[in-house]
């Protein structure tokens, strides 16, 4: 069983709640990476996030400087995402819980 978790998240990454995520979002200037579908993203999203689907996260190949959130909508293709990002060198924290999870002000 661990093998397969293992598997499906090879490298382990940051996470932070989507209550902390509201504090940074106010504080810096944050690189936030929505990795919903483009439909789930339209239909709302952190204004500061961008779209960048989880298929298209091996294609991902912008500076390795600073910090990238990631966040979906329950916390798993994030975490996902996080780990495949982790393994290419990023230092990557994962919004747990996701858009289901947050509260603040949404645009789309």
């Amino acid at each position: 069983m661990f093998r397969f978790f293992k598997k499906i998240f090879p490298k382990s990454s940051e996470s932070i709640s989507t209550d902390e995520l509201e504090a940074i979002l106010k504080d810096e200037k944050v690189r936030l990476l929505d990795v919903r579908t483009p439909k789930e993203y339209r239909s709302g999203h952190i204004r500061q996030a961008r779209s960048f689907p989880l298929d298209l996260i091996p294609t991902y190949q912008e500076s390795k400087d600073g910090k990238i959130y990631v966040i979906c909508q329950s916390g798993m293709r994030s975490k996902r995402a996080a780990s495949m990002l982790a393994a290419k060198g990023y230092e990557v924290i994962n919004v747990r819980g996701g858009m289901s999870a947050y509260h603040g002000k949404i645009v789309g």
